[in-house]
């Protein structure tokens, strides 16, 4: 059916009035460039909104980044400084490091070079005390003219040399322990061995 009315419309058209086609013409012609114009003015003022809030927010968008860019910038700044000022710090650390070490070998060479001398001196003091101790042990047996022929009355000869004694009694000591060639001997080993203890 309506094909049969589409046909009878158009086939009335071309019966009608040559100056009512034309009407009917331009009134469909004014319909849809009206029609054209509201879908153009909808389309216009999205594009308009969009213009206005689209530029907003990229100038929005922009603000943000050049704000973010700035922090970042300050970061950078900051961070640059901080890694300058460490590898400094690590440089110093080493060089006090180093000086620590040189410290610590030339500290363990100087106790090793007086343990050396203590322990030299102390075998010395060690052999003079045993020596000191069989004089005066011989001295109080009274086998003192035997004793001075003994490598204790050697070392004990060398002690009284060495060791620090008032005078008059190293020179006590040293006419006892040099008596014997060919001297008599007089006894004195009681003040004798008194110095020695």
């Amino acid at each position: 059916a309506p094909l049969a009315s589409v046909a009878t419309e158009s086939m009335a058209m071309s019966r009608a009035n040559p100056v009512r086609r034309v009407v009917s013409l331009l009134q469909q012609m004014q319909e849809k460039v009206t029609a054209e114009g509201k879908k153009e003015a909808e389309l216009f003022d999205k594009f308009m909104c969009y213009c206005k809030t689209g530029a907003d927010d990229l100038a929005a968008s922009i603000s943000a980044a050049d704000s973010k860019l700035t922090a970042d910038t300050s970061s950078l700044e900051a961070a640059v400084a901080m890694k300058s000022q460490l590898e400094k710090d690590l440089e110093a650390h080493k060089t006090g490091r180093e000086e620590a070490q040189a410290s610590v070998n030339e500290a363990v060479a100087i106790r090793e070079k007086e343990a050396a001398e203590f322990a030299k001196a102390s075998a010395e003091h060690k052999t003079n005390i045993a020596a000191m101790g069989k004089a005066i042990a011989a001295l109080e047996k009274g086998v003192s003219a035997g004793f001075l022929q003994t490598v204790a009355a050697a070392k004990l000869r060398q002690l009284s040399i060495d060791a620090e004694l008032d005078a008059s009694d190293r020179d006590v000591l040293t006419a006892f322990l040099s008596a014997g060639d060919g001297e008599e001997y007089v006894p004195q080993s009681g003040q004798v061995i008194g110095i020695l203890k």
